[in-house]
């Protein structure tokens, strides 16, 4: 018997949404919300994060997360370039609606500017599970596009204990979001179950989560009715983009959105299916060792999460850890390596994995924990690990740490209790969680920054302090961000171990 545990159970505290001037009727429960509810999350200056992005950044004021109004921090504006981002409706794209809910688009009123992103769904696939021939894929649109290695990356290992999942990963330069289903068969051929994927590849990761309703009911049509392409064709000749000159980085492609002007509540349903409901589930799952986390992000360390299927909510944690290094200082980061997101892997990654020098991925399957030399640091449910003996003493937590997440929670539940109480939908826990990080971040480069620039460059244990750090607790942690980054600052904080 299977299990159908894809989704995390949603907040305790339910969003409400943001009243407008003319209020347009919401969707029903149980029906995918417009794009107009749903907000966009921040990224990084160039070279910090997840990826560069063309066209200018957003604009945020820090000082509605900090908390701390004599901060100097609290009141400066930071930018905000676009991450993983949940996008606005568009004035007469109402298209969109029918390949993601399947039903006609119930139209919004919004004062979001308007902006156009043309699709870039450059390949649509079936995937099936073959009790001859293990995973293949059935049938493709383009024909000749390359999926080698896309059957066993829409289909995780282990899936065949679960009904349903969805799956996002990455191929090359592209993106790609699979769903998979599971669907008992009365079969001697194929074994009592049946097993497919339909999934799509795009070079921009920012519209999968756009399709998954549609993936959701392909599969399950799939399953029903093997063989009938017809609404996939139709998809894929609505949706397809064009293909860029050359290899091109999946990096270079990703739109830009302002995210302020779309800071909604979301409707429940959107808080599981799109990312833009992870982040609560990212800091009730990790705890304080999010903090831990945190540093290795900033540190650009390779970050493996495992976990057995379902992968979906496994591949928000990836997206989670990447919100964590975020800096929008100018010049911050640019010489360092991309933190970049893998999300699900398997053993056909392992020769692409031994080149990276710094990424964040999840798998199912097991045998990644014995390939030592893949990874820096290790994620098994809430444990956090690293056989680095140098990196040691940065999974112990320390007062700072604890007083970081402490502040964060503070803030979070003042936010949840606005919402629900007030209805104040202005902002978001998402909004909350990266902002909050970007401006430790912030904080920390900029202090170092004006350390370095300095005439006797010195680091004492109130620079430490100001920077929202442990003088002694995060004294290794400091040494290697001063190294990875390249900050030339002499410290001065005494070792309590030496006389």
């Amino acid at each position: 018997m299977v299990e159908q545990s894809d989704r995390a159970p949603l907040l305790e505290c339910e969003e409400i949404p943001a009243e407008t001037p003319a209020p347009a009727p919401p969707p029903e429960r149980g029906s995918e919300s417009s794009p107009a509810n749903c907000r966009a999350l921040g990224s990084t200056a160039p070279g910090t994060g997840w990826s560069t992005s063309p066209g200018g950044p957003a604009v945020f004021s820090s000082a509605a997360v900090s908390g701390e109004a004599d901060s100097a921090a609290s009141t400066e504006t930071v930018r905000v370039g676009p991450c993983w981002d949940a996008h606005s409706t568009v004035k007469g794209e109402s298209r969109f609606s029918g390949w993601e809910t399947g039903s006609p688009e119930k139209e919004l009123a919004t004062s979001v500017p308007e902006w156009e992103e043309k699709d870039q769904i450059v390949a649509v696939f079936v995937v099936t599970f073959d009790t001859r021939s293990g995973n293949i894929v059935e049938w493709c649109l383009p024909q000749d596009a390359d999926l080698v290695g896309v059957e066993f990356k829409s289909m995780a290992s282990g899936s065949h204990r679960i009904s349903s999942d969805f799956i996002y990963f990455r191929k090359g330069s592209y993106f790609g979001l699979a769903c998979f289903a599971n669907m008992p068969v009365e079969s001697a051929l194929e074994r009592g179950a049946r097993m497919k994927s339909v999934g799509i590849l795009s070079p921009s990761y920012t519209l999968l989560y756009r399709y998954m309703h549609f993936l959701e009911n392909q599969v399950r049509h799939q399953l029903e009715s093997p063989g009938h392409y017809t609404q996939l064709e139709a998809f894929y000749e609505d949706k397809k983009g064009v293909l860029p000159i050359g290899n091109g980085a999946a990096t270079s492609l990703q739109p830009v959105h302002w995210l302020p002007s779309i800071n909604r509540c979301m409707h429940p349903e959107m808080k599981i299916t799109h990312p833009a409901g992870c982040m609560s589930q990212f800091i009730k799952f990790f705890g304080e060792q999010m903090i831990v986390l945190w540093k290795f992000a900033l540190l650009r360390k390779r970050i493996l999460i495992f976990s057995p299927p379902p992968v979906g909510v496994v591949c928000y944690r990836v997206y989670g850890c990447c919100c964590l290094a975020n800096v929008s200082l100018p010049g911050i980061g640019v010489s360092v390596p991309e933190f970049r997101p893998f999300f699900y892997i398997n053993v056909a990654d392992i020769e692409v994995l031994e080149n990276e020098v710094s990424y964040v991925a999840c798998t199912t399957e097991k045998i990644f924990e014995e390939k030592k030399g893949l990874y820096d640091v290790y994620v098994d449910n809430q444990n956090v690990r690293t056989h680095h003996e140098n990196l040691q003493p940065l999974l112990r937590i320390n007062g700072a740490d604890r007083d970081k997440y402490r502040k964060l929670s503070e803030q979070r539940q003042m936010l949840l209790y606005s919402q629900e109480v007030d209805r104040d939908c202005s902002s978001n826990e998402e909004d909350l969680f990266i902002l909050f990080f970007m401006e430790q971040n912030n904080r920390i480069f900029q202090i170092l920054s004006e350390v370095s620039a300095s005439q006797d460059k010195t680091l004492t244990e109130e620079h430490m302090r100001g920077m929202g750090l442990d003088p002694q607790g995060d004294r290794s942690f400091l040494i290697d961000l001063l190294e990875v980054y390249g900050i030339d600052v002499m410290l001065v904080i005494d070792n309590p171990c030496c006389p």
